[in-house]
């Protein structure tokens, strides 16, 4: 089962260039959907959270509400931990059964954390990493979620560094500020082929 594991950091381009290769009919399987899934309205997490941190962390919806868990664990480390503690289990087990279900000569399971996570890079074929410099990521993030530039930064300073995940990858797709989407297409276009030579 050849797979690549995409990451990038925040505001590298990970879902545009997971989407090019979804349109060149490769399965993608993005851990950020599957937990998002786990946290919504009847998600399998939200009783497992209700019971651990409490009905304050529950939206009217009976989703997770984000925000309030946001500001915990970025405050809070153990409650990080917590949460994973209850959200990776279940996140691997729908990762894997997608996997096995995926078809097609390779997948692409998209791993925000891949490199924070330590064992996925031993779960994957190859590791593909979207790569731009730190200040195209602040400015990105700050056009697109309104965030000032110090909450970036400070999201940036709680992932992997930029060199750390460089030296993680296999491949590296670059997305500047001068890439574009005919730029990255055909870096996708380059390895599509090398990966289904290799998965062959």
């Amino acid at each position: 089962m050849f797979s690549i594991g995409l990451t990038g950091g925040i505001g590298s381009g990970k879902s545009t260039v997971a989407d090019l290769f979804a349109a060149r009919g490769v399965p993608l399987i993005d851990t950020d959907v599957i937990a998002h899934q786990m946290t919504a309205p009847g998600g399998l997490a939200m009783p497992l959270i209700g019971s651990e941190f409490g009905s304050a962390f529950i939206a009217p919806d009976g989703s997770l509400d984000r925000a309030r868990m946001r500001e915990l664990v970025f405050a809070d480390d153990t409650a990080k931990a917590r949460l994973e503690a209850i959200l990776h289990p279940l996140i691997r087990a729908e990762t894997e059964r997608q996997r096995h279900a995926a078809g097609g000569a390779y997948h692409i399971v998209v791993v925000p954390l891949l490199v924070e996570s330590g064992n996925w890079a031993s779960r994957v074929s190859r590791v593909l990493v979207v790569d731009c410099p730190v200040e195209t990521q602040i400015a990105r993030v700050m056009q697109r979620n309104g965030f000032s530039r110090e909450q970036v930064l400070a999201i940036i300073a709680k992932q992997a560094s930029r060199e750390m995940r460089l030296a993680a990858a296999d491949d590296v797709v670059l997305n500047d500020d001068i890439a574009t989407l005919e730029t990255l297409g055909s870096q996708v276009d380059e390895l599509h082929a090398r990966y289904l030579q290799l998965a062959r």
